[in-house]
């Protein structure tokens, strides 16, 4: 990969994804970060357990074991926004 297409790929993967559910905010948008180890996402939210889940392109969905989202950045974290719905499992 190219200097500028690992940079294009998280751009399209922030905006093509439901991201992190920390509680409603105004309009019912969430912040995150999350650190591109997946690949793009489309659907997620934090669950019960604490726990970051999140739906692949499939629409099948994985508890992300690895703490690969978080709510505060980090070295190698990028803002993620959009919105997600909590679901039960």
């Amino acid at each position: 990969m190219t200097g500028k297409t690992v940079p294009a790929l998280l751009g399209a993967a922030a905006m093509l994804c439901a991201c992190v559910d920390r509680g409603p905010g105004p309009g019912g948008y969430y912040d995150a970060y999350y650190d591109g180890y997946y690949g793009p996402f489309y659907d997620g939210y934090w669950g019960n357990d604490g726990m970051f889940w999140y739906a692949d392109r499939g629409h099948h969905w994985h508890r992300d074991e690895g703490r690969h989202f978080n709510h505060v950045g980090g070295v190698g974290f990028h803002h993620i926004h959009g919105h997600g719905a909590h679901r039960d499992h």
